[in-house]
């Protein structure tokens, strides 16, 4: 029983960090071993029985390491509680992360399908109305064919801080793909997303870029589309979506 206390104590002090708890069960065991070794040493000593101390001794570490093991495994308990949420949070995180876009961060497609799923649930929970507008950069590729495909990139992270800082805390940007993003707008109706939608536009008007290497002037311009939820899902809802948008390019005056 003492090599077995002594081998707990061994592995505790190898296993756990220095600090409280640690502590709390490092004295509880050394507690549990002196009693252990006073008992195991009666076999070879005889102490006469007019020694109360000796009983003492042997007696009373043991009530007092069981509440010190005892203080020690709570808040041990209580770390395993909260570590155990961190990883979760954590984990949760990295599922996430990865449905997130790779060149800026905001969520991808995947991830708009995923918050679109459990918005249309909640709007039609609360009957709150739920709207989208796609952006699509109007002849991005010309800028991606003439200063390259890394220019055309740090173009697009600049344009997407420039859509965050003209939304509202509960709107929700995603990049769908390419030159083209999707903003999910919580409790709004279609003339606040119809407002909403030119002043995103007037914002990528507004905004002139000089390229890195020539320090040439970049002017954008963009087209948006705007849908309601009804019944749809979150497919039929990005599919009418993006086939609005189409048309309104379609139909748009050429950019000179």
């Amino acid at each position: 029983m003492v090599i077995l206390a002594f081998f707990w104590l061994a592995l505790l002090l190898r296993s756990r960090p220095a600090g409280r708890v640690t502590r709390l069960l490092a004295f509880g065991l050394c507690a549990i071993v002196f009693s252990w070794s006073m008992d195991f040493m009666d076999e070879f000593i005889r102490m006469p029985s007019t020694l109360i101390w000796h009983n003492w001794l042997e007696s009373m570490p043991i009530p007092i390491a069981l509440i010190l093991l005892s203080i020690g495994i709570y808040h041990w308990h209580q770390e395993e509680i909260a570590i155990s949420a961190q990883m979760v949070k954590r984990e949760r995180y990295f599922r996430e992360h990865r449905l997130f876009d790779k060149l800026m961060p905001v969520g991808g497609g995947a991830y708009l399908k995923k918050q679109l799923k459990l918005s249309l649930a909640e709007s039609k929970k609360n009957q709150q109305p739920l709207a989208l507008i796609a952006i699509d950069l109007d002849d991005f590729n010309v800028i991606n064919r003439l200063y390259g495909i890394k220019e055309g990139d740090h173009i697009l992270q600049l344009v997407c801080q420039l859509l965050l800082l003209n939304l509202r805390d509960k709107d929700l940007i995603c990049r769908l793909a390419g030159d083209r993003f999707v903003i999910l707008l919580h409790d709004t109706d279609e003339a606040e997303a119809k407002q909403l939608s030119q002043d995103l536009q007037h914002a990528v008007a507004s905004f002139a870029y000089r390229t890195q290497e020539s320090q040439q002037r970049v002017y954008l311009t963009a087209t948006t589309a705007i849908t309601m939820a009804k019944r749809d899902d979150s497919d039929s809802l990005i599919k009418r979506l993006n086939q609005l948008l189409s048309q309104r390019k379609q139909t748009a005056a050429p950019v000179i």
